[in-house]
C-alpha cells in the first residue's frame, strides 16, 4: 500500500483548508512572537508617517505561515493584497501588467521569490526603490525609454532558500525575518484552535500526542488532525482520543515522533550504506531515490532539528540518538 507522505507543499484542497483555518487577525495568530511584535512597530510607525510599510522578507521552511503573515500585514495596514508565485511571472512585461495593477498602499505578495527570473529581477529593484519602471521599447537606434510612475506599494517575499536569494533584491528589503519551529506547546494550542473551527470534538492528551507527530509545522498539524478526524468518524466516534490520534497515525505511518517513511530511509541509508555517514547530498540522493531539493527542503531540516542527523563540513552523518530511535546499536 503506497501512504501520502505528509509534506509541508499544499495542493488545491489543502490550500482551501488552509486558508478556512488561516488567522484572520493578530490575537489568533499563534507563534513567532517577536516577528509579531517587530511587524506592528513597523506598520504602526508607517501608518504614523502615512506611508506604505517597508518592502519585508520572510525565510523558513515550508508551512510555517509566511503567507498568513502577509495577509495579517495587509489587513493591519488597510490595504489590498495580490498574491502570486514566482515562477508565474515569466517575463518582464507580466510583471509590469502586475504592478501598474496596484493601488496606492497594496500589497504585492510574491511566494517562492527565490525563484524569480534574472530579467524580471532587475525590473523589480527601480520599482521597489523609487516606485518607478524605466521600459525600454523598441531596439538598437530607434530604442526610446519609457518612464513609469507606479502606486507606492509594499512587497512582501517568502522563500525556503534565502542563500539563493542575489544579493541585490535581498539588500532592497527593510526587513527581513526568519521563521522558526514552533513549540510542541505552540502547535497543541493550533490544533485546538483549528478543531473548533471545523467543530472537531478533541480531548487535551489528544492533542498534545498529535503535536509531537506534526514536525513543528501548523500546516502539517492542521493536515493530520483532518486525517485523524476521518478515522474517528468511520469508527462512529464523536470525540478524537489519544487511542484514536495513535492508532490512525499508525496506519498512515507516522511514528511517534512525527517521522514517515521517507525520513525513516534517509536515516536508515546513512546507517547501513554508509556506515553512519558523513555521506555527501548527491550520493544520497542516488542511494535513495529522492531528489536533492526534497531532501534539503522536506526531510533534512526536520531531522536536524530533532538531532537524528547533523552536516558537516564532509556531508551528512546519522547521530547517536537516531540510532538509539530506530533500535540499532550504536559502536
Amino acid at each position: 500500500m503506497s501512504v501520502k507522505s505528509f509534506s509541508p507543499q499544499l495542493n488545491n484542497s489543502e490550500e482551501i483548508l488552509e486558508n478556512t483555518l488561516r488567522p484572520q487577525k493578530w490575537s489568533n495568530y499563534i507563534g513567532q512572537e517577536r516577528i509579531k511584535n517587530n511587524l506592528k512597530i513597523i506598520i504602526g510607525a508607517a501608518k504614523k508617517r502615512n506611508d506604505p510599510p517597508d518592502h519585508l522578507l520572510f525565510y523558513g521552511p515550508a508551512g510555517l505561515g509566511k503567507t498568513t503573515l502577509a495577509y495579517l500585514i495587509a489587513k493591519e495596514a488597510g490595504g489590498n493584497i495580490r498574491t502570486i508565485t514566482a515562477p508565474i511571472i515569466e517575463k518582464p512585461g507580466d510583471l509590469v501588467a502586475l504592478l501598474t495593477s496596484l493601488n496606492e498602499g497594496d500589497f504585492l505578495f510574491i511566494d517562492e521569490c527565490h525563484r524569480l527570473n534574472k530579467q524580471v529581477e532587475e525590473y523589480l529593484y527601480s520599482a521597489m526603490e523609487d516606485f518607478k519602471l524605466s521600459l525600454i521599447l523598441g531596439k538598437g537606434p530607434m530604442a526610446k525609454t519609457l518612464d513609469l510612475t507606479l502606486p507606492r506599494f509594499t512587497l512582501i517575499g517568502a522563500t525556503t532558500k534565502l542563500d539563493m536569494l542575489s544579493s541585490p533584491l535581498r539588500g532592497r528589503f527593510g526587513a527581513i525575518f526568519q521563521l522558526s519551529f514552533y513549540s510542541p506547546e505552540e502547535i497543541e494550542e493550533i490544533i485546538k484552535r483549528s478543531a473548533k473551527i471545523l467543530n472537531i470534538k478533541i480531548n487535551d492528551d489528544a492533542a498534545k500526542e498529535l503535536s509531537k507527530r506534526s514536525r513543528f509545522t501548523p500546516r502539517i498539524a492542521n493536515k493530520l488532525l483532518k486525517r485523524v478526524r476521518d478515522f474517528a468518524q468511520m469508527d462512529n466516534k464523536d470525540t478524537i482520543t489519544k487511542k484514536i490520534v495513535i492508532d490512525s497515525l499508525s496506519f498512515l505511518e507516522v511514528d511517534e515522533l512525527g517521522l514517515e517513511p521517507g525520513d525513516i530511509k534517509i536515516i536508515e541509508t546513512i546507517i547501513h550504506k554508509f556506515a553512519g555517514g558523513p555521506v555527501g547530498l548527491q550520493a544520497l540522493s542516488s542511494a535513495t531515490s529522492e531528489e536533492k531539493n526534497t531532501i534539503l527542503d522536506v526531510y533534512e531540516p526536520y531531522l536536524i532539528q530533532l538531532g537524528l542527523i547533523k552536516r558537516t563540513s564532509k556531508g551528512r552523518v546519522a547521530t547517536k540518538a537516531a540510532y538509539e530511535h530506530l533500535h540499532i546499536p550504536f559502536d
